[in-house]
């Protein structure tokens, strides 16, 4: 059984962040078991209809907690892989705490479409076509297209996850922090998609508390690679 991964000094602006994120779950959970007792606030006619709050099957909020759930599935498993790859404390310290994050607020996601009654998958609905549902976004505008083999941009692809399994000490912290780096900088532009877009005030709230807290821990990481003598990928 692997041991708890160590803590280690970081800036305070990223800890400030993460305090930021921890809120906005704390919100979210609080208004969604407001939502489950049927006492969340309405500013309608006060009748309480849930069909009123009730987001569309491809709504901005649907698609984002689907496609952000994926999302945060592979950075999780990117950084329980890292965990047993290297033994350097800071790496190890970055991987728990985004592992440790992103998997709360992806159950989160998934908690919401249990409670609006959606399905987690929907088989014809390209990834991230949310994005252009409103406001004159495009599909992809602005964050550029998935590269080949990856399911959303950002993400890695198979491959990549191999190697990353299959390398050790420096050469796996540097494969992570950059693997890491795009995965974040794909989930800023569907976070700012959301966090523009969606209905839901929670889910705006989570989102722009996501955005807030890749962005700090992505500037983390470009310190961490100049560390290692390396830099972000592209």
């Amino acid at each position: 059984m692997s041991r708890p991964l160590p803590r280690a000094t970081v800036p305070r602006t990223y800890w400030i962040a993460g305090a930021a994120v921890l809120l906005a779950l704390l919100f979210a959970a609080a208004a969604t078991v407001s939502a489950a007792n049927g006492t969340g606030n309405d500013s309608g006619s006060g009748n309480g209809s849930a069909a009123a709050r009730t987001p569309g099957l491809h709504s901005p909020d649907a698609g984002f907690a689907r496609d952000m759930a994926v999302h945060h599935q592979q950075a999780v498993e990117m950084s329980f892989i890292v965990r047993d790859r290297t033994q350097d404390e800071a790496v190890r310290t970055l991987a728990y705490d985004i592992a440790n994050t992103q998997a709360n607020q992806r159950g989160m996601l998934l908690g919401w479409l249990d409670l609006w009654g959606l399905p987690k998958v929907v088989a014809d609905e390209p990834p991230m076509s949310w994005m252009g549902a409103s406001g004159g976004h495009g599909g992809h505008a602005g964050h550029g297209a998935a590269k080949p083999g990856a399911l959303m941009p950002g993400m890695a692809t198979k491959e990549e996850l191999a190697r990353l399994g299959a390398v050790e000490g420096r050469d796996a912290e540097v494969l992570f922090l950059q693997l890491m780096t795009d995965h974040h900088q794909g989930g800023v532009a569907m976070a700012e998609g959301c966090a523009r877009q969606c209905e839901t005030p929670v889910e705006r709230a989570l989102a722009q508390g996501m955005v807030d807290a890749q962005r700090s821990e992505l500037t983390l990481m470009a310190d961490m690679l100049k560390q290692r003598g390396a830099a972000p990928r592209g």
